[in-house]
């Protein structure tokens, strides 16, 4: 896929809250389907429509193991938007332990709403 095209997936997965926690979640640990959609006010099919996103964008993979998908992130899939910022020379590579931490901050705010 074109890097254009693969920056616009990147870029419209990372607007939504719901995708940016789930992100969050899996920086933690893998996680079957079940328990990402645990925290979510929303379906299962509708926590599954956020997965796909992630996935199509390269940022997450999901695996089948028996009768369970699991998710896992996928740290390679930012790469492209990273290089990407780089390139206007006034950001930094994309520090993953300083973006786990953002994340960390950004579901603690979450789970006090």
């Amino acid at each position: 896929m074109p890097i254009p095209d693969r920056l616009d997936l990147i870029f419209s997965a990372l607007a939504d809250p719901t995708r940016r926690r789930v992100l969050s979640m899996l920086l933690e640990d893998d996680m079957a389907v079940s328990d990402v959609a645990a925290p979510f006010d929303m379906s299962l099919a509708a926590v599954s429509k956020h997965l796909s996103v992630l996935a199509a964008a390269g940022l997450i993979r999901q695996e089948r193991r028996g009768r369970i998908t699991w998710c896992m992130l996928d740290p390679e899939g930012m790469r492209s938007a990273s290089v990407w910022m780089q390139g206007f020379g006034q950001f930094d590579p994309v520090d993953l332990d300083d973006f786990e931490r953002f994340l960390k901050v950004q579901i603690d705010e979450w789970n006090q709403e």
